[in-house]
């Protein structure tokens, strides 16, 4: 319900007379916060109780009286879901809500490229506008910690920088059309197994150096209008109102002044919701996907509990005066925005920004010529694998989206190729949603594999495309993987089709890394995420040269499970172990996350965080530094020629990482701390810049509670990749005591 402008008074509120010059901030282009607070002098003790919790499934109330609307979400944040029945959790069945599907937040990632965080920001805001939606659930920017946890596709990888830089663009542009990123899951929360009992011990060092920075920047560069609280617990309290967390950090230490919601299901205590900076409770006393509740939202821990607690004077009335400024705040930015554009889905515009995000985001592991493909090289090309054909939009928990186009990898490579293509399942996966598993004969397997390995003989060349799908213990909500290997005997399967035909191109598609036993035995592999509504035509682009492929690895690839650091510990470490007072897991790798623990343990990767090969080579010239000496207050610039020394133009990222040659505790050897992502023709070459600042040398001393950079040697690495350093210098940092 719209407010009506045309009323400048108000004799009624709260059911007290008010003077007829009382003034009312109706006028959508007065102050926020002072729309806010004339907002809440009218509302009534109910009326700020009923906005912090649900009314429906993905709706929130308003106050109706005031002309206040409810709060509309949806699941995000690759496209904006389905509908949602009222109170259930069936699809509502319109036929109105289909949409594009952009890639996976692990694609994004992948393309290192801001620019089209940004594009992809602006176009998922304009369908979720369309559905008129003023929360959109993400992104998500949780860290790739184990390769095993089956929500990594929804993040950006293993390192917070990159996922702080990716985040921000996409936040920026999804909020200009008067939709609300609500970043997620705040935090630490890295697995599904036990997500919602869980208790993280984490040392405030990497807490504050890897789990929390792109949460950060999500907040005072993006300037997200919401957060979710996360599912598991931190310090023996829920994250969802967890008073360091919400209170210390976020408000705090980050002055957040947007709305925290629970994840649905994650709020556990009224007094501590109460007290602890929660602001919108959703979906309690379900899991958040399949269970139903036995309780009203009256029943709410924010609800009717609160109200009493309140009214008896067990809380202070303050804390529903907060959380409901915040939720106004939230309001009054998206519902209430009458400057917001207007919205569109489904559009030639989307399907374009989704096709570009999906090509920058290939990444190509390995390739030794038979990439690009050339059509009139082949005159038969078989296509094995479910991937080829199966909807990956399907699944996945809350990330199901409903399509109105899909491009299949098969079809598309039909439409470039021809009736060259045949095409071969190979295997087979079935349905597997939460506790639901279809069991696949081995005879089937069997069969299916024998009629892929057959007809591999008789073919010029193999493009295999399996990896994982969003079943359940695969790529999916509330499960964990199971196995580091690809499953459904695909392993074996590949092995088979190498035997029979060692022109195989390898194109998995999984927003996780996977074993690779075969792969000194392929001539070439492609790493794909879930890249939506126009996967397939990224992918036969890719393969057949009409795009050179630029993606560079967010997470690195261990050569197995154990060259994991948060594996390498035990059950102590992931998944955790069980205890009387539920399960526990302490963060024993550290600091050491991804790249960070390859390094410094001389594990090497099979392939290393931002990694990336292209159909050009990529010369670096000497890096040259405007000083050798910085100190606080000064900043040092790098410069780096960059040459395309191949026949065809490509992109290359840049990457800079900083090493502190002599630390007072342990430090990695290197650390990300810019990229840049550049075009260059045949034969062009390009100065590449990057501003190093003391920032970019701090580590944070929990003791002293505060980023510390320490005077000394700092090398400067210049790379292709973390491992793929192509050149090095160094300066020294020095600082004046105070």
């Amino acid at each position: 319900m719209r407010i009506k402008h045309i009323l400048t008074t108000v004799t009624v509120m709260t059911g007290m007379a008010m003077s007829a010059e009382t003034p009312v901030y109706l006028d959508p282009n007065a102050p926020v916060e002072a729309r806010v607070e004339d907002a809440l002098s009218r509302m009534t003790l109910e009326e700020k109780v009923g906005l912090c919790h649900a009314q429906s499934k993905f709706t929130s109330k308003g106050v109706e009286r005031l002309g206040i609307p409810e709060v509309r979400m949806s699941d995000g944040p690759h496209g904006v879901r389905a509908e949602i029945n009222w109170n259930d959790w069936g699809y509502a069945g319109w036929t109105s809500d289909s949409i594009t599907a952009f890639p996976a937040l692990t694609a994004l990632a992948a393309t290192w490229n801001p620019e089209m965080s940004a594009l992809y920001g602006k176009c998922v805001g304009e369908e979720a506008r369309y559905r008129d939606k003023n929360v959109l659930l993400g992104p998500g920017v949780n860290i790739y910690r184990t390769p095993l946890n089956g929500r990594n596709f929804e993040y950006m990888g293993e390192d917070p920088y990159l996922a702080g830089e990716m985040a921000v663009p996409y936040i920026q542009e999804l909020q200009k059309n008067g939709v609300a990123a609500c970043v997620k899951h705040f935090a630490l929360n890295d697995q599904e197994k036990w997500r919602g009992s869980v208790n993280v011990d984490v040392s405030d060092r990497a807490l504050y150096e890897i789990y929390l920075p792109a949460f950060k920047k999500a907040v005072q560069e993006g300037g997200s209008w919401s957060i979710m609280g996360a599912y598991n617990k931190v310090w023996d309290q829920h994250c969802c109102h967890n008073e360091r967390l919400l209170q210390d950090i976020l408000r705090g230490e980050w002055g957040f002044d947007g709305a925290v919601i629970t994840d649905w299901g994650g709020a556990h205590d009224t007094k501590e919701a109460a007290l602890n900076g929660l602001d919108i409770e959703m979906g309690s006393y379900t899991n958040g996907l399949t269970s139903e509740s036995e309780f009203g939202y009256d029943d709410y821990f924010l609800a009717d509990p609160y109200l009493d607690m309140l009214k008896s004077g067990e809380v202070p009335m303050s804390t529903v005066d907060d959380k409901a400024r915040n939720i106004l705040r939230l309001i009054f930015r998206t519902s209430m925005n009458t400057s917001k554009p207007f919205g569109s889905k489904c559009t030639p515009e989307h399907y374009a920004a989704a096709k570009a995000i999906g090509d920058e985001s290939i990444v190509l592991l390995k390739n030794t010529g038979i990439l690009p493909l050339d059509g009139n090289k082949y005159n038969s090309i078989l296509v094995v694998g479910e991937n080829a054909t199966r909807c990956l939009t399907e699944g996945g928990g809350s990330s199901e989206l409903k399509v109105k186009d899909y491009v299949s990898p098969l079809s598309a490579l039909h439409a470039l190729y021809g009736d060259k293509v045949k095409y071969a399942k190979g295997y087979v996966s079935g349905r597997s949603l939460y506790e639901k598993e279809d069991v696949i004969p081995q005879e089937e397997l069997d069969k299916l594999r024998s009629e892929a390995v057959a007809m591999a003989k008789d073919a010029d060349v193999v493009i295999y495309v399996g990896g994982l799908n969003k079943n359940a213990w695969q790529d999916c909500e509330s499960t964990d993987r199971r196995e580091y290997s690809l499953p459904f005997g695909q392993n074996e399967l590949i092995e088979e089709l190498i035997k029979a035909n060692p022109n195989i191109v390898i194109a998995n598609i999984t927003g996780n890394a996977y074993e690779m036993p075969w792969i000194e035995k392929v001539p070439a592999v492609l790493h794909l995420s879930y890249l939506g509504t126009m996967g397939g035509a990224s992918l036969a682009d890719v393969v057949a040269g009409k795009v050179n492929p630029s993606g560079k690895l967010p997470y690195s690839i261990p050569v197995k499970l154990e060259d994991c650091g948060a594996n390498s510990f035990g059950v102590e470490s992931y998944p955790g172990v069980e205890t009387e007072n539920g399960p526990r897991q302490k963060y024993m790798e550290d600091i050491l996350v991804g790249y960070r623990w390859h390094d410094t343990k001389k594990i090497p990767a099979l392939f290393p965080f931002g990694h990336g090969i292209s159909y050009t080579t990529f010369a670096y010239g000497k890096p040259v530094l405007s000083a050798k000496q910085m100190s606080e207050g000064e900043a040092i610039t790098v410069t780096v020629p960059v040459t395309n020394k191949g026949a065809v133009g490509g992109k290359e990222i840049v990457q800079l990482y900083i090493g502190d040659e002599k630390a007072s505790v342990l430090r990695p050897v290197k650390e990300l701390k810019h990229f840049d992502k550049i075009s260059l023709a045949p034969g062009e070459s390009k100065d590449v810049a990057f501003t190093i600042t003391p920032d970019d040398l701090k580590f944070f001393d929990d003791k002293k509670h505060e980023w510390v950079a320490e005077p000394g040697k700092f090398k400067v690495y210049i790379g292709s990749s973390s491992a793929d350093i192509r050149a090095v210098d160094s300066f020294n940092y020095k600082y004046s005591l105070k």
